[in-house]
């Protein structure tokens, strides 16, 4: 099992800047890919990035690249989402959540945290 805790939300201008972090417990942590998604009021959740254990490689949605970077921190267990030029339309619910390198699903959430980007 994995439990994870988001923190960081809140209340930005558009442009501003937050970073999100996501604290991972758990019998063990190794080889835990993570991801972060959003779910804004209204619409399905949605992927924002992943960082692979194995290989360390980055996926970003189209919507995020180059204004969010995804990173870990092993010896803290400890993922981060570092949101830059934030717009309006990023504010939604943002999830952590973890898997097994190997399994493709990801099995394991947070429980959330608000970002709200006023114009």
């Amino acid at each position: 099992q994995v439990q994870l805790v988001e923190s960081g939300g809140g209340l930005v201008q558009a442009g501003g800047s937050l970073r999100l972090s996501c604290a991972a417990s758990g019998r063990t942590l190794s080889r835990i890919s993570m991801g972060w998604f959003r779910q804004a009021p209204g619409k399905e959740r949605e992927f924002v990035a992943s960082l692979s254990w194995s290989d360390g490689r980055l996926n970003y949605a189209d919507s995020v690249k180059g204004r969010f970077t995804i990173s870990r921190v092993n010896t803290k267990n400890t993922a981060y989402l570092q949101m830059n030029s934030l717009k309006p339309e990023d504010t939604a619910v943002y999830y952590c959540a973890a898997r097994y390198d190997w399994i493709p699903k990801y099995d394991y959430w947070g429980q959330g945290t608000q970002v709200s980007v006023s114009s």
